[in-house]
């Protein structure tokens, strides 16, 4: 039996080939239970891109001991921010490819001849082979790729990429490909952040300072040359800019450290800790590298953290939302793969 999958009925050579956006978010479970929870930090964990250590060290060690005690803790962290329709993050993503297809499409949303779009997990459901494959049956044979994350990472966009490579493997026919790396620096994106910021100061006034916090990840990538820590630098700066804040309200910080090595700095929760002991009565904290709100943002900064920094002495602690399916970042998108799809439509 050949490896490679059936291919669909062949185009009319006349037409022009279609063409297709994947939209790429990191994963979430499918329930908030530690049976979901297993499997799917067993994919995520088993990704050489996330933990960069030998598998005869590594695996002993996430089967044996991560898996066991990990999936009953995090299953009571997603519960607390499970919603009826399911998961945030699921929720967003699929919202922000509805909009999106419509957007591009002028309103005629899926349209025979226009711009597909679909969306994936690089963890869990739907799949980024599955969807590829979706892709493939539909006859899209120009395929543009778009990891949710704004600045580069290693062990994200570039696990992306290694499992669109993977799922193109049973493939007899390729399709043309690109993929957008980081836009962390994106006009666009940079004003739908800072939109949000001052819709959210509109609503609810200014705080005496703004966080940015970011996804974290080990300090020896950065040392071993991952532009992560750079990029996160420059869309911090860029949002200051836009919003004239000088540099003593804006504080970069990074958060979500997994095991006891050290991560990137400043941390997010101690340099909460701080501020409310120092005397900070109000802080407002967006989470700029996170396109959808998820259990980082939802349950780790604004439960977590929120309670912490007014166990110091914080007053007020308001946590702005991710931009999600926000008309900035759908315009901004929207614009960023109309650069990308130059020539295909």
């Amino acid at each position: 039996m050949s490896r490679f999958l059936p291919e669909p009925p062949p185009r009319n050579p006349k037409e022009r080939p279609r063409a297709g956006v994947l939209l790429v978010n990191l994963g979430t479970p499918d329930a908030p239970t530690a049976k979901a929870l297993r499997p799917w930090l067993r994919q995520f964990l088993s990704d050489p891109r996330v933990v960069e250590l030998p598998p005869l060290i590594w695996q002993p060690i996430l089967n044996g001991i991560i898996l066991t005690t990990r999936p009953p803790r995090s299953a009571k962290k997603y519960a607390a921010i499970w919603t009826p329709e399911g998961s945030p993050l699921k929720i967003h993503t699929e919202r922000l490819a509805d909009l999106l297809r419509d957007k591009l499409n002028g309103g005629q949303g899926q349209s025979r001849d226009g711009i597909a779009v679909a969306w994936a997990m690089r963890y869990g459901s739907p799949s980024i082979a599955d969807t590829l494959n979706a892709l493939r049956m539909r006859g899209i044979q120009r395929i543009l790729v778009v990891p949710l994350y704004p600045q580069f990472a290693a062990s994200t966009t570039a696990s992306v990429l290694d499992e669109v490579a993977l799922a193109l493997r049973s493939w007899r026919n390729l399709p043309e490909l690109r993929f957008v790396r980081s836009f962390p620096d994106d006009p666009g994106y940079i004003a739908a952040l800072a939109a949000s910021v001052r819709e959210h100061w509109t609503a609810h006034g200014q705080g005496d300072c703004l966080v940015a916090s970011f996804h974290g990840q080990p300090a020896s990538t950065d040392a071993l040359g991952d532009p992560y820590r750079a990029e996160c630098l420059v869309t911090a700066r860029l949002l200051a800019e836009a919003l004239s804040l000088p540099p003593e309200k804006l504080h970069v910080t990074f958060q979500s450290r997994f095991g006891r090595g050290k991560w990137l700095e400043p941390y997010t929760l101690p340099t909460l800790e701080r501020l409310a002991a120092s005397g900070e009565k109000r802080v407002d904290v967006i989470c700029p590298g996170f396109a959808a709100d998820c259990l980082e943002t939802l349950e780790e900064i604004a439960m977590l953290c929120h309670d912490a920094f007014l166990a110091r002495g914080g007053e007020a602690f308001h946590a702005i939302p991710c931009l999600n399916a926000r008309p900035e970042w759908v315009n901004a998108l929207e614009r960023i793969i109309q650069g990308q799809t130059m020539g295909w439509a």
